[in-house]
C-alpha cells in the first residue's frame, strides 16, 4: 500500500518563504502558502509538519547556471541546518535553477495580470509547488526505469 505522509516544498528566501505540498500519494505539488522569513518560522514549518503529517522536507537549492553553490546557498544551508535540527526527517536539497522565471511564465500563460504577475508571494508560492514537483516527477522516472 502507497505512503499516504506528504512531502513539503520550501522555495526559501531572505523575506519570504513559499510552501508546498503533496498530495498523500506523493504524485501531484500543490502551492499552500508563503509565510514571513522571521524568527517564528520554524513554528510555523512545524504546524504545517504536523497538519499535513509530513514525512520529508524538499528544499530548493539556489545553483548557479553550472552548478556551484554561490552565496545565497550559504543562507539556504543554514536554513536547513534549522529544519534538521528541529525536524526528524529527511531534508532533501533539490536544484531550484529557472523556478522563478518558470513561475512566472506559468502565470503569464495562465492570463495572469501583469500586477498580480509581480508579486512575489505568489511567485514564492508557485517556485515552492515547482522545485516539490520536480523533485516527485524524478522520483517517479527513477521509480519508472527500474520496472524497464
Amino acid at each position: 500500500m502507497p505512503s499516504t505522509k506528504r512531502i513539503l516544498g520550501i522555495d526559501y528566501g531572505s523575506r519570504r518563504i513559499g510552501i508546498s505540498i503533496s498530495d498523500p500519494l506523493n504524485i501531484i505539488a500543490r502551492a499552500i502558502k508563503v509565510i514571513p522569513n522571521s524568527p517564528q518560522v520554524i513554528a510555523q514549518i512545524k504546524r504545517l509538519v504536523e497538519e499535513f503529517d509530513v514525512e520529508k522536507i524538499v528544499v530548493g537549492m539556489p545553483l548557479t547556471l553550472r552548478g556551484n553553490k554561490g552565496a545565497k546557498a550559504k543562507e539556504v544551508e543554514q536554513f536547513i541546518r534549522l529544519l534538521e535540527n528541529e525536524f526528524h526527517l529527511d531534508i532533501i536539497r533539490y536544484d531550484e535553477r529557472f523556478t522563478t522565471h518558470t513561475a512566472k511564465q506559468t502565470l503569464r500563460d495562465m492570463g495572469v495580470q501583469k500586477k498580480q504577475r509581480r508579486n512575489k508571494g505568489t511567485l514564492d508560492e508557485i517556485a515552492a509547488a515547482l522545485i516539490l514537483q520536480g523533485y516527485l516527477d524524478s522520483k517517479s522516472k527513477k521509480h519508472a526505469q527500474q520496472y524497464r
